[in-house]
């Protein structure tokens, strides 16, 4: 079964907030015949649009290939949350691989923001784009950890954040199920899709051939790349893999080291005055917990709340059940509030959590996996990616020294696997261990 066709109508964008509120997408024609170009992509969310983007400024043939329409998968559902430093912590990082590399993801994490700011203001983005991400606390024991932390970002990473206590967490985000928290200034949230589609009109423009519902079904390696799609195909000096969680059997290495899986979100009725029993100030909140609760205030004063998993191809039958469920544990002063959307989304995550770059051939390159902190990431990769197939791999390579081990159980068992670890964790989540 192919994830790409499991969930969602072929070549059209989900029911989404995101997708009611976008405005007029671009149209790519799709792919028929034969054509060559010196770079081919294959998938158009944030790292291919971002690559083809880099590279075509510079000048080079870049042909770009997407199964449904630019922005179709996690880019353009996720939750808007443009995070700082990586998805794993500093501190976790530094147990990793030590402070000097630890510092180096926290500085590339730093760039990756300044990127995605600059994109932004250089193409005339209007995507929402908005300062504030706070971090929420579950547990007093958590609590404890989090204000630690920022102690720590500011001591040895020179980054002040806000610690926000129980009172003061309260006044900002009026949870009964949170105890505190820090608040980051520096990290912001947005429109997801609309940069998405940002970024397809600005790589067109700068001369990138973007191609919709073209599905690559095989690729043949060697010293000309061959991509073949169900209605023609592509000869290309260089390929790169911009499929995140969407790889399926196209390239076995990196789908070893990337797992997919599913993300629900709802939006609810516009709340207008309700609005401050969610937020008091226009931010976005993440939780601490394993299977995260995330959520903002939509523009027209909906919340936008993303919680529940999945591991398998389907979608739950039901998602505004999924996901109400940790909603009304959050926020049970809503109970009764009308869910206008439910959607759902596969994003990629890897063992470490960390983004997996890889040259898995000589003229072959990928980046996936960024484990829920795509925004940045993804569209920093696609910098990287572009100045690696133009011979400066600086960025590329701090990348592929990291550690990403294969998930253990191939095939068929990667999946249950995969499944009874999380929820393991989650119940360590509800038993709060």
């Amino acid at each position: 079964m192919n994830l790409l066709f499991s969930n969602d109508k072929r070549g059209a964008y989900p029911p989404s907030w995101y997708a009611a509120t976008a405005g007029q997408a671009p149209e790519f024609d799709t792919l028929k015949g034969a054509t060559r170009a010196d770079v081919c992509i294959i998938g158009g969310g944030y790292t291919g649009l971002s690559t083809a983007l880099h590279l075509a400024q510079h000048g080079v043939d870049v042909v770009l290939l997407e199964a449904h329409r630019v922005g179709f998968g996690a880019s353009g559902r996720n939750g808007g949350q443009l995070g700082s430093g990586q998805r794993q912590d500093q501190l976790e990082l530094e147990r990793m691989v030590g402070q000097e590399v630890a510092r180096r993801m926290w500085d590339l994490g730093e760039d990756a923001k300044s990127l995605v700011r600059a994109l932004i203001s250089e193409h005339g983005i209007d995507c929402a784009l908005k300062p504030g991400v706070a971090w929420a606390a579950s547990s007093q024991k958590s609590l404890r950890w989090t204000h630690d932390y920022a102690a720590h970002l500011s001591q040895h990473y020179d980054y002040d954040v806000d610690v926000l206590d129980p009172d003061s967490f309260a006044d900002l985000c009026p949870s009964p199920d949170y105890h505190g928290g820090i608040l980051d200034m520096g990290a912001a949230h947005l429109h997801p899709l609309k940069l998405a589609l940002g970024l397809a009109k600005a790589a067109a423009s700068a001369g990138a051939r973007i191609h919709e519902r073209a599905h690559v079904h095989h690729v043949k390696a060697g010293a000309k790349v061959r991509i073949a799609t169900d209605m023609g195909h592509v000869e290309a000096d260089h390929l790169i893999f911009a499929c995140n969680g969407y790889m399926g059997g196209l390239n076995r290495k990196v789908a070893a080291r990337v797992m997919p899986i599913n993300n629900f979100i709802v939006a609810t009725e516009p709340l207008g005055s309700r609005a401050d029993e969610v937020l008091t100030q226009d931010v976005a909140v993440a939780d601490d917990r394993f299977v995260v609760n995330y959520f903002r205030l939509s523009q027209d004063k909906r919340l936008l709340f993303g919680g529940g998993e999945s591991y398998g191809y389907k979608f739950p039958t039901d998602i505004r059940a999924t996901v109400s469920k940790p909603m009304l544990e959050v926020f049970p002063h809503l109970r009764g509030v009308k869910l206008d959307y439910a959607w759902g989304g596969t994003l990629a995550i890897t063992m470490k959590r960390m983004p997996y770059l890889a040259r898995v051939a000589p003229n072959i390159l990928s980046a996936s996996g960024y484990s829920g902190h795509g925004v940045g990431n993804a569209i920093q990769a696609g910098r990287f990616l572009a100045e690696a197939v133009r011979g400066q791999s600086q960025g590329f390579d701090a990348f592929t020294k990291l550690p990403t081990p294969a998930f253990p159980g191939g095939g068929g068992f990667r999946t249950p696997l995969l499944a009874l670890a999380m929820s393991w964790y989650a119940m360590r989540d509800r038993l709060g261990i």
